[in-house]
């Protein structure tokens, strides 16, 4: 989208900003599908055009902020700053925020077909699956999505991660709900996870420890007449406050694996790409083996259930290029499959880290580092 302007010429604009108003326009024109630059231009039509006095915007602690808005404009804009008595700065920080609260996170709704399901999941662990799991869903919480954490590792790790703890084992979990354990409203467990942008749109099905169980409890359990479908069953009225629903699956190929890939599924009236797996891997042999693996049991249960399963893509996780030859021709060899396509390349930094310690979810952490915006890149790949 282009903004119309008197003239072709743009003068570079240059001023400090609070962090959270520009990474706020960032994702919102990101959203929205508005140029940065052309969302401020119209930011400063607008505050040209209001009368009235407008509500100070705090830009201490600003930081640098810089792009182009037409020349004339710029002029006049300046020119009414200094009319009206306000630094430039309060000036443009007003311009953006009256953009932003012109342009709402739109409505993302897909009552007719559920929620969109996707798995990350890998045999192997400690690949990061459950710091990518975090991530991408709390970067599409940041653009509107209602999005639903759901912790199907028996070990805990998401819910340990976002500093929470375990279900009690006596108590409500998702283990009973898919094995017919007594009457049980798992939406009674649900945990919000707060954070700068989040807006309460992200929860968390938190673990319990009789996960361990599953697995046993599937195949012995005489209520569960389809083990592969009781993810599924247990999640149906769950899943219906949700836009997207993210399963942080265990790093093994058994009963429970199979259940969360059958939930991922294409449904009737999807689109091919709408629901499925994203694969974690790291750039090493090992993940390679385990991939195959993988494939085998997708491919497997696709032929025995007559399913599809969408492959999303690779994610090239704790990526370090100073380990030379190896790590560099492992990731050659990710990319050269093409189909699935590699998402992101996510490099091994302190910042994943630094949050797991914190107990937070990285884009609150740590919103403006690499790793968080490569989180927004991959949740942009899934729902452009």
């Amino acid at each position: 989208m282009t903004v119309q302007s008197p003239s072709d010429d743009r003068d570079k604009v240059v001023t400090r900003l609070p962090p959270q108003l520009r990474r706020e326009l960032k994702i919102r024109a990101a959203t929205v599908g508005v140029a940065i630059q052309d969302a401020v231009t119209q930011g400063i039509l607008a505050w040209r055009r209001t009368a009235g006095p407008l509500t100070p915007v705090d830009t201490t602690r600003g930081t640098s902020f810089s792009t182009h808005v037409p020349s004339e404009l710029y002029r006049g804009f300046r020119a009414d700053c200094s009319e009206r008595g306000i630094q430039y700065t309060q000036g443009l920080a007003q311009s953006i925020r009256l953009w932003l609260d012109s342009h709402p996170l739109p409505q993302r709704r897909r009552a007719a077909l559920g929620p969109r399901r996707i798995a990350l999941g890998n045999q192997k662990g400690g690949v990061g699956k459950t710091a990518l799991a975090a991530g991408i869903a709390a970067a599409l919480a940041e653009t509107g999505f209602r999005v639903c954490l759901v912790d199907f590792d028996p070990q805990g790790h998401l819910t340990k991660q976002l500093g929470h703890r375990h279900v009690p084992i006596k108590g409500c979990s998702l283990t009973k709900v898919m094995v017919g354990e007594g009457e049980h409203d798992l939406r009674s467990i649900l945990i919000r996870i707060d954070g700068e942008g989040l807006g309460g749109r992200l929860h968390l099905l938190p673990a319990c420890t009789d996960g361990f169980l599953l697995d046993a409890k599937l195949v012995t359990s005489r209520t569960v007449r389809v083990k592969e479908s009781a993810l599924e069953k247990a999640l149906a009225d769950l899943e219906r406050d949700f836009d997207f629903v993210i399963v942080d699956c265990p790093p093994s190929l058994g009963y429970a694996m199979d259940t969360a890939l059958y939930y991922v599924r294409t449904r009737e009236a999807e689109d091919a790409a709408d629901s499925g797996i994203i694969i974690p891997v790291q750039a090493e042999d090992s993940s390679a083996d385990a991939y195959e693996l993988l494939r085998e049991q997708i491919d497997s249960l696709c032929d025995d259930l007559d399913i599809d399963i969408a492959d999303l893509g690779f994610i090239v996780n704790l990526f370090d290029s100073r380990k030379g030859f190896v790590v560099k021709s492992a990731l050659e060899g990710w990319e050269s499959i093409g189909t699935p396509p590699v998402l992101a390349v996510v490099p091994d930094l302190k910042d994943q880290r630094e949050a797991v310690r914190m107990k937070l979810p990285l884009l609150t952490h740590a919103p403006d580092s690499e790793q968080a915006e490569l989180m927004r890149t991959i949740a942009r790949r899934i729902a452009p």
